[in-house]
């Protein structure tokens, strides 16, 4: 099932990629709700600008946003917790991510590409086109979601889709990707993407090496996947791949021609 949002984001897209599991690509960085009997859940949440975007894509459900059980963050970058704050200060949703990435999603650690690595890279169009669009959807004036808690195995088990957290450093030290096994899909974050602005090509990527705080330590965390039985895989940039994990994970370890 596709929607399109009527809002002043024309590009942003609601699919469901798996019963109760609707992936929506926003401008430059995707989040996805998750519903069962029990209610529904988000995970990442855009740039802070995405927030009318977030919002619209959980009503066009028929849900509240007002009723989302949790808020579930695959790392504490700003275009993947950009309403994150809001929904803890505004519905009392509680924002979880793993143990490891508590300091950063609460704002006390900062593991974000710095200014310096962007502006020396500037003067390629495809950085300052990103640059632009980072700056302007509020990357520069983010709120921390001060009141975020780590999870536990048994709470993540306890909502919609019944998730299961991997670890993944490297892209952040408590990077994450989120698997839902009911529904055969995972919430890949930034582990690996399809598509970013900065790149030429689409489908199973690393992001740029900036954007890590390890490079290698992040392509060697994938390795954690393997074995993992999903078909449905939710990339935090780019549209959604229907294919086996494995066949992504050989694709992303691929050498360069």
């Amino acid at each position: 099932m596709h929607l399109r949002a009527n809002n002043r984001h024309p590009l942003s897209n609601v699919s469901e990629q798996a019963p109760g599991v609707f992936f929506v690509e926003g401008p430059a960085s995707n989040w996805i709700v998750v519903r069962d009997e029990t209610g529904f859940m988000l995970i990442d949440s855009g740039y802070p600008d995405d927030r009318a975007l977030v919002l619209e894509s959980i009503r066009q459900m028929g849900m509240d946003p007002a009723d989302a059980r949790a808020v579930l963050i695959t790392h504490g970058h700003v275009d993947h917790t950009g309403s994150a704050a809001y929904f803890s200060a505004t519905y009392a949703a509680p924002v979880l991510c793993a143990p490891e990435e508590l300091a950063h999603v609460q704002g006390r650690e900062k593991h974000q590409v710095t200014f310096g690595q962007v502006i020396v890279r500037a003067w390629r169009p495809r950085v300052f086109r990103w640059m632009i669009h980072a700056i302007k959807a509020g990357s520069l004036t983010a709120t921390p979601a001060t009141q975020a808690r780590a999870w536990d195995a048994e709470w993540l088990r306890s909502l919609p889709g019944s998730p299961e957290a991997i670890l993944l450093p490297g892209h952040t030290p408590g990077n994450v990707s989120i698997l839902l096994p009911k529904a055969g899909a995972i919430a890949v974050g930034d582990s690996f993407v399809s598509g970013h602005p900065l790149s030429r090509r689409s489908g199973p990527q690393m992001l740029h090496p900036m954007y890590h705080t390890d490079p290698a330590a992040a392509l060697a965390a994938t390795h954690r996947l393997d074995g993992i039985k999903a078909s449905v895989i939710l990339p935090g940039h780019g549209p959604a791949l229907r294919m086996p994990l494995a066949t992504a994970l050989a694709q992303l370890r691929r050498p360069a021609a």
